[in-house]
């Protein structure tokens, strides 16, 4: 397991939002809000701890990207976030909140 979580660890990495698109548009971004640990988010989709992550949805921190978010993101094509891939989903979370 902790093998694992390293590799995750050694994956994070930062992505600018044009970079992004591609995976925006086959629905696979997921966005991780910033009082969660990205690792720990990817550690729980790889090991399909699914009462975590319904939870994290339930609570709204972790979510599909809103159009008004993507909209705003399109306006800065610049901007930068944290991303850490866990196929078939890239997890990003802002990098000013992180």
């Amino acid at each position: 397991m902790s093998d694992l979580r390293s590799e995750l660890t050694e994956s994070l990495d930062e992505a600018e939002w044009n970079w992004l698109i591609p995976h925006v548009d086959r629905d696979a971004v997921i966005v991780v809000a910033p009082q969660l640990n990205l690792v720990d988010v990817g550690m729980a989709i790889v090991n399909d701890h699914s009462a975590s992550v319904q939870h994290w949805i339930a609570e709204g921190l972790i979510y599909k990207p809103s159009e008004q978010q993507k909209t705003d993101w399109n306006a800065h094509q610049d901007k930068r976030f944290h991303a850490l891939i866990v196929q078939p989903y890239v997890l990003v979370q802002d990098s000013i909140a992180a």
